[in-house]
């Protein structure tokens, strides 16, 4: 589906050949088209990884191949579906963190200021959700000594601020209206639906694609907290353990990561306006190498096999 998605003449108007551009850069970055090879649920080191050489792939490589990463465009999807599935607390959050992280992807492929910015953005609103989230799991973790799902209901009667706490934060990572992640998340869209280096037909693919991302958030995220504070409670679980609620401390913690992410919801430019220029400038980068492929026309034929070839192992 991807290689006919990118296909040269549903993607670009131009003769480019994206299905060699794509399995160079599999093959340059070590990646596969399914992320869970990739991540380690019990960990952020190796997603951060992936991402950092993401990043520095792009700013050492022709600028032009950053096109094909909306064949990532599945990862709010299926990282979704699969945090979904997740019946530990922790890897719920970190599968959750991937299909954030796919609209990062969208933006940087969308050749457009606007989605790109987005793209930051989204990365510096995931960085405050993500550890308010991470957060709260190891505060739970510390009350009822597990991480199964199973185990865990009704605490919300013991637990009625760390209730409030958590629904908080996952009404955030979910993009409520006036928190961070829905105005990166609007950006990625805007940028990438309105930029015409794709065509419209693909656009419009995609964007509904990673729609489904967005709709499938609130539903992982929403059932989670009602198998952890609804329901009746687990006998064992209150015998067992002495369930405290939050205290001022973890409250404060919380508050300091909150206010962040509710000011840039409300007034994105307290960040964007601190990276608009380095973007506007990766932009016309990239635009301009775009420009030069199609009049050198140095990507279609056999003369992009040689170019991207890889060298024997």
């Amino acid at each position: 589906v991807t290689t006919l998605l990118c296909s040269n003449s549903f993607l670009f108007p131009i003769n480019i050949n994206i299905t060699s551009l794509l399995e160079e850069y599999d093959y340059r970055l070590g990646l596969s088209a399914t992320p869970i090879r990739h991540y380690d649920p019990d960990g952020t080191a190796v997603l951060m990884n992936y991402f950092g050489h993401v990043v520095y792939e792009l700013s050492l490589e022709e600028s032009i191949e950053r096109g094909i990463l909306c064949r990532y465009e599945y990862h709010p999807i299926y990282a979704a579906l699969t945090s979904f599935a997740q019946r530990n607390l922790k890897r719920k959050i970190a599968y959750s963190s991937i299909s954030h992280m796919g609209f990062v992807l969208i933006g940087i492929g969308s050749f457009s200021s606007l989605g790109t910015s987005g793209a930051m953005l989204q990365m510096v609103s995931h960085g405050l959700i993500g550890a308010s989230l991470f957060f709260l799991v190891g505060a739970t973790y510390d009350r009822t000594k597990t991480l199964k799902l199973d185990e865990m209901s009704g605490v919300g009667q013991k637990m009625r601020i760390m209730f409030a706490l958590w629904t908080a934060c996952s009404l955030a990572s979910l993009a409520l209206p006036g928190m961070s992640g829905f105005v990166s998340e609007l950006m990625v869209f805007t940028g990438f639906v309105t930029d015409e280096v794709y065509t419209l037909t693909f656009r419009v693919v995609m964007a509904s694609l990673a729609a489904i991302g967005v709709i499938l958030t609130p539903i992982y995220l929403l059932s989670m907290l009602r198998e952890i504070f609804f329901g009746k409670e687990n006998p064992k679980l209150i015998e067992e353990r002495k369930l405290i609620d939050a205290e001022p401390r973890e409250v404060y913690i919380i508050a300091c990561l909150l206010l962040p992410i509710i000011g840039i919801g409300l007034y994105p430019r307290l960040v964007t306006e601190s990276y608009i220029a380095s973007i506007n400038n990766l932009v016309d980068r990239d635009l301009t190498a775009v420009k030069g492929a199609v009049k050198t026309n140095i990507f279609s034929g056999t003369k992009t096999n040689e170019i991207l070839k890889a060298p024997t192992i």
